[in-house]
């Protein structure tokens, strides 16, 4: 058994290393671009309260926005998109409500009220949630009136010059099929929990987004704050269901046929982050296993085109990004038995631990991209970079969660697509008393449990071996699987011991 072992968890330990810096040196790579490049460097020189010259003729622009039992913020979405700074005849305002609950209520009216001052909004509603989000957006780009069509999810609240900042991106590329705006955050410092999660969304945005564009390489519209050409969906094949990734699915397919993405960081469109750990698991599966599935039917296509070799390579990495998962989990798994091994000198020699030593060039990758985008964002950016440990060992602890959604993706299982719930202005303060908030604790946090204790025993280990360059390491994902645990377990006790709030309308 020992002779099985000493062979066995070297060898996956070394997959999982060589994997995880082949991510972490693609990384490096969008961190290196983006520091050398002249004109990120630069950074964005206009006064950003100057709008871009207005046209003789606007054209038309459909907002959609689709909800599913979105009852808290649905009325704050769609204030915000009435308030919406452009040309009323223009605009045409489309909510696509699939809710089957009190929200149903709350948009007719809020609906009938803005229809009665003029505005041309509609709502409208399917006998099903055939092909979810995607299936609502097709249905509603049926009807549809517009030329361009701008997309909110319910978490969002745009600025009324939105529009008037992107549109006229559109007026000298007839083949430029979407503009994206970046993410910003409402409640960012409501919690630790919310701070981590802006922190890793700084950085697909500032670095990888941006980098993506300026290398002609593919990027992807983010599945809300930004604004198609209706030809450009039309022609690459319209929003499809067969993932759960439909924003991806649809990106990669409009470029793939030759449509142009750009990416405008100085457009900031606020959004709310989940607040609880149940709400971010259940978002983050949902991006792990729709990112799968796009890969799995995508890739194949993408390398059979016509594209450059790097265009290729960065999107394989992009695509399969949330591969990653099972990868950090299995180094979770062998770190502290391989160096146990060692102690007991049944180990690989020193060699293989010094080719492992190259592993510091992906952790590298996964720095730089942070630090860049924080410094890049934010004049107190090293204040901000203290997060960094927190959001690595919250990557760590979500590896699990992740993983099944990674292999549900490999193996073709069917999953619904799970809302990520959405509090308002009960989002920092009193989400927990929310009709949405989850009291339900899922199985997967037993395991998560148990990983934190085997991490922490692993932990003692590292340390009673004296292996003190591996410490800060296994230590990280201690208390990464700790910190998911804990903050799920005292959140859905709190939700449970909260005071119910009204199912009224």
């Amino acid at each position: 058994m020992l002779a099985a072992l000493e062979v066995t968890i070297p060898v996956l330990y070394a997959v999982a290393i060589v994997v995880l810096t082949a991510y972490g040196g693609n990384l490096l790579w969008l961190a290196l671009f983006h520091a050398t490049d002249e004109e990120l460097v630069r950074g964005p020189v206009p006064d950003p309260n100057a709008l871009p010259e207005a046209p003789d003729d606007w054209p038309v622009v459909t907002v959609q926005l689709p909800l599913y039992n979105e009852a808290e913020v649905a009325q704050r979405l769609i204030d915000a998109c009435v308030a919406l700074d452009y040309p009323r005849g223009k605009l045409e305002i489309q909510v696509l409500d699939d809710s089957t609950d009190a929200t149903t209520q709350r948009v007719a009216a809020r609906v009938a009220h803005w229809q009665e001052q003029g505005v041309d909004i509609t709502h409208v509603q399917r006998d099903d949630r055939t092909g979810y989000k995607a299936g609502a957006l097709a249905n509603g780009l049926q009807r549809a009136r517009g030329e361009l069509v701008t997309i909110f999810d319910a978490d969002f609240v745009p600025n009324s010059d939105f529009l008037r900042r992107l549109v006229p991106r559109f007026f000298d590329n007839e083949d430029l099929g979407l503009v994206q705006a970046r993410w910003g955050h409402l409640n960012r410092d409501d919690s630790l929990l919310t701070q981590v999660q802006a922190f890793g969304l700084d950085a697909h945005f500032a670095i990888e987004q941006h980098v993506r564009e300026k290398a002609d390489c593919f990027m992807n519209f983010n599945g809300t704050a930004g604004i198609w050409r209706r030809d450009c969906i039309e022609d690459a094949g319209g929003w499809e269901h067969d993932t759960l990734t439909e924003d991806l699915d649809l990106s990669y397919r409009a470029q793939l046929r030759g449509w142009d993405f750009t990416y405008v960081p100085t457009v900031e469109a606020p959004a709310e982050l989940p607040p609880d750990m149940n709400a971010l698991r259940s978002q983050q599966f949902r991006w792990a296993k729709g990112g799968v599935e796009t890969a799995l039917k995508l890739c194949g296509r993408l390398w059979r085109s016509t594209e450059p070799l790097r265009t290729k390579l960065a999107g394989s990495f992009h695509l399969t990004a949330h591969l990653a998962f099972p990868f950090i989990l299995l180094a979770a798994l062998t770190h502290a038995p391989l160096l146990l091994l060692k102690s007991l000198g049944r180990g690989p020699g020193e060699l293989y631990f010094a080719v492992m030593g190259f592993g510091l060039f992906g952790f590298a990758g996964f720095f730089l991209a942070q630090l860049f985008a924080q410094r890049e964002l934010y004049p107190d950016w090293q204040r901000r970079l203290r997060l960094f440990p927190v959001f690595m060992a919250g990557t760590m602890g979500l590896s699990i969660s992740n993983t099944n959604a990674c292999w549900q993706a490999l193996r073709g299982t069917d999953t619904a697509f799970l809302r990520t719930p959405k509090y308002g202005d009960d989002a920092g303060s009193g989400w927990w008393r929310s009709r949405y908030a989850i009291a339900e604790l899922p199985k997967v946090v037993w395991w998560e449990a148990l990983l934190a204790a085997y991490c922490t025993a692993g932990l003692g280990v590292v340390v009673a071996l004296g292996e003190w360059a591996a410490v800060p390491f296994q230590a990280l994902f201690a208390a990464g699987f700790l910190l998911v645990t804990v903050s799920n377990l005292r959140q859905v006790f709190t939700v449970r011991t909260a005071a119910p709030a009204s199912s009224s309308a």
